[in-house]
């Protein structure tokens, strides 16, 4: 039963219980399978070595079958069991719901944006931790976590700024580098309104760029990157007129697009909440669970962020 507290003549109902409890990994039963590759993907791999370096960083967050003493339904961390499965650790501390809701509570949580994740490196390696050992937590190269440190170099403050929550891959920033200050600023807010942050996109903004806002190549090692010919600036013009042309044919059926994914979401969403519904695709059709908790994690009709290469 969860614990009720006084505050203020009201009382408040905790969604989990106050301390954590040590479950043997056997004993958690998933109420969902992974996608397919999931095992295979980055994501993976780097719980996989984050769990290594350091140990389990949040705890899972499991509810307690009440049809069967010590076994437990798995609501948040599928891929970190998984991981401790392929490790071969046998324990695990998990947080105790008190609400029959199956219903992820990680379904807010997005990717974090190369501009944090930057700024998070930065912070490590100014407080002494080696580039070796940030690479190792985060199943990275050496060589890219050190790009990811640099990643703002010869970027406007204020262009970082504005950009900071986006998705903008690495290969973005290479191309918003090659402009000047007050460009990079104005190529942010194109790609801001158009909610558009491909490379693709990137690298038309940079082609319709005048010479005099593009930055001044600096002379030193290697070779200057080549001008791009006649030709090629005149593809990336019709690119963008291309862009552009698809953009406003979306925005004319956004809005009921929009809105009838938003109520079936939303209803979808409410069906997954009940636990008997939940329990029941999970024994009955997984596959439909799967399914439906995409689309129930489904926030906004934003292009998906391109990865880095």
């Amino acid at each position: 039963m969860a614990e009720r507290i006084e505050d203020s003549g009201e009382r408040i109902r905790q969604g989990f219980d106050s301390h954590f409890v040590t479950i043997a990994v056997a004993s958690i039963v998933p109420l969902k399978t992974l996608p397919e590759g999931a095992r295979d993907s980055r994501s993976f791999a780097q719980v996989l070595s984050s769990i290594k370096a350091i140990g389990l960083v949040e705890a899972p967050v499991v509810m307690a079958d009440t049809s069967r003493t010590g076994s437990y339904f798995l609501l948040d961390g599928h891929l970190r069991i998984e991981a401790l499965k392929q490790l071969g650790i046998e324990e695990v501390e998990c947080l105790i719901a008190t609400e029959d809701d199956t219903y992820t509570y990680n379904k807010r949580v997005n990717r974090i944006p190369p501009i944090q994740e930057h700024r998070m490196i930065a912070r490590a390696m100014e407080r002494g931790v080696p580039a070796a050992d940030i690479a190792e937590a985060l199943n990275l190269q050496v060589e890219s976590v050190i790009r990811r440190f640099r990643l703002l170099d010869g970027i406007s403050a204020e262009a970082a700024e504005m950009l900071k929550d986006t998705p903008c891959s690495m290969r973005v920033f290479d191309i918003l580098r090659q402009m000047s200050a007050v460009r990079q600023i104005e190529a942010a807010d194109l790609m801001i309104g158009q909610n558009n942050f491909s490379i693709m996109f990137a690298r038309a903004l940079r082609a319709a760029t005048p010479d005099n806002q593009l930055a001044a190549v600096k002379k030193g090692k290697g070779a200057a990157a080549p001008t791009p010919s006649g030709q090629q600036i005149a593809r990336m013009e019709r690119e963008l007129a291309a862009l552009q042309t698809q953009v406003k044919s979306v925005e004319e059926t956004y809005g009921i697009d929009n809105l009838h994914l938003t109520v079936a979401r939303g209803y979808i969403a409410k069906l997954l909440a009940n636990g008997r519904v939940a329990r029941w695709l999970a024994s009955h059709r997984q596959e439909y669970l799967g399914e439906f908790e995409k689309i129930a994690e489904i926030d906004t009709l934003a292009p998906l962020a391109e990865q880095d290469a």
